[in-house]
C-alpha cells in the first residue's frame, strides 16, 4: 500500500493544502510550528480514526472554521481508493452533523469498516511515555497497534467498552438504588466474552515483540493481565458495588519494559537511563514494524517525527537500513542530521 497524496482543508495549521509522496521515503523539512507533526497526525488519522495527540478531536479543525477535511489517494496494488474523513464540532451553521464521518471512494462508512484500509507505525519522541507515562499511554498503545489490522479486536473492543460502560452504572445502581445484583448478569457475559479476545490477542502482540532480535541489549516485555474470569467477578463483586465501578479486566491491564542482564531483569521505568529508555522504545517500535508487516502481509507506512534528533549514530544507521524497507514519511528541523547521501535518495518537502 501507497500513499500516494494527501489533501488537507483546515486541519489544523493546514488551510487548504495537497501534499504528494514519494513511493519511497518523502523528508519534510520545517522549523517547529510549520506544520510537521499535524501532516503525520493527518495521516496517521486516516490509518486509524483517531489523532494520536490530540484530546478533543475538535482541536483538529482549524480556528474559527466549522469543517476540516483530510482526504488521502492511496495506491493497493493495481487499484486506487480515496479515503475521507470530515470532522465537525457537531454543529454547521444552525444545522447538527456528526461529528465525524468516514467516505471511502465517496461512500460513508463505519469507524469499523473504515480502519485497516491503509497501516501505519508511528514513532515520535512522545513514545518514550510507553516507558515512563502512566498503565492506559500502554494500553492505548496495545489498542492502537491491534485495532489497525484486526477487525475482530476493533469489534471486540468496541464491545468490551460499551458493556464497561453499562456495568459501572449497574454497579452504581445497586449501591445506591438497591437494584438487584442479578441485572449485572448479561453485562458480565458479555465482558468476558470480549474480554478473553482483547487478552489473548494482546498476548499474542507481545509474545511476538518478545521473540524479535533485540539489537541493542536484551530487551523484554513483561504483560501484566488484569484476569478476567467468573470465578474473580464473583470474588471482587462487593467490592465492585463499593466502588460502583469494575475493578478487574483488560482495561486494568499494563506491560513493563525491563532490560536483562546477567540473568537479572530491570524494569526501566524505575531504574533506565534516558538512553535506555529510548533504546527499548526503538527496539518496541521495529518489533511493531514487524508484527504490522506479517499480519496484513505487506510493509505498512511508516511515519517518523523529528526523530532523528532524539538518536545517536548507532541507531540511526540502523534506522536508515530499516526506512527503505516500505513507504517512509519522515519530519525533521535540521536536515543536516540526514546523511548526505541519503538525502538525495528521498523526496524533499519544505514547510515554511
Amino acid at each position: 500500500m501507497i500513499l500516494k497524496s494527501l489533501q488537507l482543508q483546515n486541519f489544523r495549521s493546514y488551510k487548504d493544502q495537497t501534499f504528494r509522496f514519494s513511493d519511497g521515503t518523502s523528508l519534510v523539512v520545517g522549523p517547529n510550528t510549520s506544520g510537521k507533526t499535524n501532516l503525520l497526525e493527518a495521516v496517521y488519522l486516516l490509518t486509524s480514526g483517531k489523532s494520536f495527540r490530540a484530546q478533543i478531536e475538535e482541536e483538529m479543525i482549524s480556528y474559527k472554521r466549522e469543517l476540516a477535511r483530510v482526504k488521502g489517494k492511496v495506491k493497493i496494488v493495481e487499484e486506487t481508493e480515496e479515503l475521507e474523513i470530515l470532522l465537525t464540532s457537531g454543529q454547521i451553521g444552525n444545522k447538527r452533523t456528526t461529528k465525524k464521518q468516514y467516505l471511502i471512494n465517496g461512500v460513508k462508512k463505519r469507524q469499523m469498516d473504515f480502519v485497516g484500509h491503509l497501516n501505519c507505525v508511528f514513532f515520535g519522541p512522545e513514545d518514550l511515555e510507553l516507558v515512563i507515562g502512566s498503565p492506559s499511554v500502554r494500553r492505548d498503545y496495545l489498542d492502537s497497534v491491534l485495532e489497525q489490522i484486526d477487525r475482530e479486536y476493533r469489534r471486540a473492543s468496541l464491545s468490551y467498552k460499551k458493556s464497561l460502560r453499562q456495568r459501572n452504572r449497574l454497579l452504581e445502581q445497586i449501591r445506591d438504588k438497591g437494584r438487584a445484583r442479578t441485572s449485572l448478569f448479561l453485562w458480565d457475559k458479555l465482558l468476558l466474552e470480549n474480554g478473553e479476545i482483547i487478552s489473548q490477542k494482546r498476548k499474542e502482540l507481545i509474545d511476538f515483540i518478545n521473540q524479535q532480535p533485540d539489537y541493542f541489549g536484551d530487551l523484554i516485555i513483561v504483560y501484566d493481565r488484569s484476569l478476567l474470569s467468573p470465578q474473580r467477578l464473583r470474588k471482587y463483586q462487593d467490592r465492585e458495588i463499593a466502588a460502583g465501578m469494575t475493578l478487574i479486566g483488560p482495561h486494568r491491564d499494563d506491560f513493563t519494559l525491563k532490560m536483562v542482564n546477567g540473568g537479572e531483569e530491570r524494569n526501566l521505568h524505575l531504574y533506565g537511563s534516558r538512553g535506555e529508555q529510548r533504546t527499548a522504545v526503538f527496539s518496541l517500535k521495529l518489533a511493531e514494524l514487524e508484527f504490522v508487516a506479517e499480519k496484513i502481509n505487506q510493509r505498512p507506512l511508516l511515519l517518523l517525527d523529528d526523530i532523528f534528533s532524539e538518536l545517536d549514530h548507532e541507531r540511526r544507521q540502523h534506522l536508515v537500513e530499516v526506512i527503505p524497507k516500505q513507504q517512509t514519511i519522515m519530519t525533521t528541523t535540521d536536515v543536516h542530521l540526514i546523511e548526505p547521501a541519503y538525502r538525495r535518495k528521498v523526496k524533499m518537502i519544505r514547510l515554511n
